[in-house]
């Protein structure tokens, strides 16, 4: 347990002497000192999220039955894939998020452009790249910061995206507030689909939202993952009465989502 602490803090120290990347760490930590921030308390939100979600299965039933089958295959195949290469490495790279939900939009709605923030292991970015790779078209622009407390985390990264799926894939891994604005200014067209799942701090999601929405599409979709640890979304979709939003129930966690999707 000490060897382990030493080298952590060794991973830590060494991610330090990056510039960019100790920006990177000074903003999440001052961020996680103003967890209190939103109109709800956490508990109100949670009671909240209850009152307002569906089951995302319940979902997914209303999408054409062989989108839903294709949807299905594709997922345990995939969770296949992810385990056999997750099992080898001894480090807990994060979960899996939304899959059917991503894949199935991602298959009916045929984005041109999709944005996420977050990647991890890379579950989501293999679960669009494949849907894009399907609708053959279509290009993800994606943005994380690498598990610092890890040896070269750079190379974990998105690892369980399968290699011949990169050609419509855009890395960036400075965090949010360097890869935002970078990749915004570089955009071939307006965001179809925007997928947040990195800093889960209030100021996170606020500063990701801020950046994203000018570039979104009139019909854009915007997913948010893991919305139980603050009001975040409760307040965005509260202070924007024009917006169409759903909330969803996924294995033990809330998806929020943002748009028509039926």
């Amino acid at each position: 347990m000490q060897a382990q602490k030493l080298k952590t803090w060794t991973n830590t120290l060494h991610a330090a002497m990056n510039p960019d990347m100790v920006r990177v760490m000074i903003g999440k930590a001052l961020r996680r000192l103003r967890r209190g921030k939103g109109q709800l308390t956490p508990q109100e939100n949670k009671l909240w999220l209850k009152s307002q979600a569906q089951d995302l299965g319940d979902l997914l039933k209303k999408f054409d039955s062989d989108l839903q089958e294709e949807t299905r295959a594709f997922a345990a195949r995939f969770k296949k894939h992810a385990n056999e290469i997750l099992s080898a490495i001894p480090y807990d790279l994060g979960g899996g998020g939304g899959v059917p939900l991503l894949y199935i939009l991602v298959r009916k709605f045929l984005p041109a452009v999709v944005v996420e923030t977050g990647v991890a292991a890379g579950f989501s970015s293999g679960t669009i790249l494949t849907a894009l790779d399907k609708n053959g078209a279509g290009h993800l622009f994606s943005s994380d910061f690498p598990y610092f407390r890890l040896p070269n985390p750079e190379r974990f990264v998105g690892v369980v995206v399968e290699p011949g799926l990169k050609s419509r894939w855009s890395l960036h891994l400075k965090g949010d507030e360097v890869n935002l604005p970078q990749i915004m200014a570089n955009l071939p067209a307006k965001i179809n689909l925007f997928h947040y799942d990195s800093d889960k701090s209030y100021d996170g999601r606020d500063f990701a939202m801020k950046a994203v929405r000018p570039h979104l599409a009139e019909n854009a979709i915007v997913i948010m993952d893991d919305i139980q640890d603050n009001s975040y979304f409760h307040d965005y979709v509260t202070a924007n009465p024009d917006v169409t939003w759903s909330v969803y129930y996924y294995e033990g966690k809330y998806i929020g989502l943002i748009g028509r999707v039926l």
